[in-house]
């Protein structure tokens, strides 16, 4: 009978007979009360320091090495996608037989990453993870970047990117509209979809956080920007009991 009852989660104490049970359960004699989120010697204070530090203070000499030379790789960008709108289509080995070649693989390519985040994130969320704070918001954050990639290479493909705008559903002066039957479009349709969702998943679970930061911001402009993001956030228990259902 004991060793039943030392696998309920929330059994007294006093059942179980041993007073050490509950320092290794952690739990208090009312099953309503939640376990301490903090143990040892840190502190709320101490986290949130530790934590809102990395926005407050000024970077490092190597971070700022590291970005410059991540800023150096991104500026070829810049270079490569004037050369293939110059060009053409054509350097990717695109022809006749072949329709869409290099864009494909890499369109594919974002696209599976920005769903590994995604689910990542939703299973721990689905489990109620306590702890998957941390690991959701880097998730999230990849998927975001991953389907921001993916969604450059349908407009790249079509060759004359200045007329991209031609995928989105508008009405033109012509009155022509795209044609639905077009891969082209409903890539539109599935990056705009899934960045959108990825986004407010990622921004929802980023509000507490938020708010946090503009409550100790010094700065007028940030917070204000910090303030408008939080969207209202204090912190109270019906605001919490509604984040966390």
């Amino acid at each position: 009978m004991k060793h039943l009852l030392e696998k309920i989660p929330f059994v007294r104490p006093e059942i179980l007979g041993n007073a050490e049970s509950r320092e290794i359960d952690n739990t208090s004699y009312s099953p309503a009360e939640r376990q301490p989120w903090i143990t040892g010697d840190n502190t709320n204070t101490t986290i949130t320091d530790r934590v809102c530090g990395i926005l407050e203070d000024k970077p490092t000499f190597g971070w700022v090495m590291f970005f410059l030379l991540s800023l150096s790789v991104l500026g070829l960008l810049g270079v490569f996608v004037p050369f293939l709108i110059f060009w053409g289509i054509g350097v990717w080995g695109v022809n006749n037989p072949v329709g869409w070649g290099y864009a494909i693989v890499n369109f594919v390519f974002w696209v599976g990453i920005g769903h590994a985040g995604t689910l990542i994130s939703a299973i721990l969320f689905l489990f109620r993870q306590k702890w998957r704070t941390s690991i959701n918001r880097a998730a999230e954050a990849m998927t975001i970047f991953a389907v921001m990639c993916a969604g450059l290479f349908p407009g790249i493909h079509v060759g004359r990117a200045w007329f991209a705008y031609w995928m989105f559903p508008l009405p033109n002066q012509m009155e022509l509209w795209p044609n639905f039957r077009s891969p082209l479009l409903w890539d539109v349709f599935a990056v705009g979809t899934y960045f959108t969702v990825s986004l407010l998943f990622w921004y929802m679970g980023m509000i507490p956080d938020l708010a946090t930061v503009r409550d100790r911001a010094k700065n007028g402009v940030r917070k204000l920007a910090y303030g408008a993001l939080s969207m209202g956030w204090t912190g109270s228990n019906r605001q919490w009991h509604v984040y966390e259902r």
